[in-house]
C-alpha cells in the first residue's frame, strides 16, 4: 500500500563529531533525484578536498523503499549502514546524509567508526526541521469550453490543489488531491457535474502518470 505522507527535512543542516583526532562532518540534505544527490556529493568533495572519506546514505521515495547506503573506503558496514540508521531512525525520506571524514592519524576501530558516523549524522538530523508532506496525486480533466466555469467550481469546492488550466477547443485543467482521500473527492466532483449537458459524452477525467509530495 503506497504511504499517504512522509517525513523529509526542509533545508541542508550540518552536525559534528570528533574523536581522537579525527573529525566527521555530517551534511543533511533535502533530496528528490539521483541527480541532486550527485551534485551535492560533487559539491562536498570540492569544498573538501583534503578529506579522507566522503561516506553518506539517502532515502527516497515517500515510503523510503528506495534507499543506498556508501562506505567509501571505510571498513564495510562501518559507516554507509550507521548513516542509513539515523534516516531510518529519525523516519525521514527524501533525505541524504553525507559525512566527511579528516583521519586525525589514530585509528578508531570498526566500533568507533561506527559510533562516529552514527554521531555525526545524528548531530545533524536532530537540528533539521522535519515536516510531514502529504502524498498529492496528479489528475487531468478535459471538457468543454462553455463549462470552464462550472468545473472550476466544482474543483474549488473538493479542494482540488495546483491547478493549472489550458484552453483550445477544450478545455484542460491539471489538478491534485491528497492520495488517501482521491477517490472520495473525485466522486464529489463527478456528483456535481453529472447534471450539465454534455460532460458524460464530452468529459474526459485521468489519473496522472505519477505522485508527488507537498509540505
Amino acid at each position: 500500500m503506497q504511504a499517504s505522507s512522509f517525513q523529509t527535512i526542509t533545508t541542508p543542516i550540518t552536525g559534528l563529531y570528533k574523536e581522537k583526532g579525527s573529525k566527521f562532518i555530517a551534511y543533511a540534505y533535502p533530496v528528490s533525484s539521483d541527480d541532486e544527490i550527485k551534485n551535492h556529493l560533487d559539491l562536498l568533495r570540492k569544498e573538501h578536498p583534503k578529506a579522507r572519506h566522503y561516506c553518506y546514505a539517502y532515502r527516497m521515495t515517500p515510503d523510503g523503499s528506495l534507499y543506498r547506503s556508501n562506505d567509501d573506503g571505510e571498513p564495510s558496514g562501518t559507516a554507509g549502514k550507521p548513516i542509513l540508521g539515523q534516516l531510518l531512525s529519525f523516519d525521514v525520506t527524501n533525505t541524504l546524509v553525507v559525512v566527511v571524514r579528516y583521519f586525525g592519524g589514530t585509528k578508531l576501530g570498526a566500533s568507533g567508526l561506527i559510533h562516529a558516523y552514527k554521531a555525526a549524522a545524528q548531530d545533524a538530523l536532530s537540528q533539521a526541521d522535519i515536516v510531514t508532506c502529504i502524498v498529492m496525486t496528479p489528475f487531468h480533466i478535459r471538457f468543454p469550453f462553455a463549462l470552464s466555469g462550472e468545473i472550476m467550481q466544482a474543483l474549488a469546492r473538493i479542494h482540488a490543489a495546483s491547478i493549472t488550466e489550458s484552453y483550445t477547443d477544450h478545455g484542460q485543467i491539471s489538478f491534485e488531491l491528497p492520495l488517501s482521500e482521491a477517490t472520495l473527492r473525485l466522486h464529489q466532483l463527478k456528483s456535481q457535474l453529472a447534471g450539465f449537458d454534455g460532460t458524460e459524452s464530452d468529459m474526459d477525467l485521468k489519473l496522472a502518470e505519477k505522485s508527488i509530495g507537498i509540505s
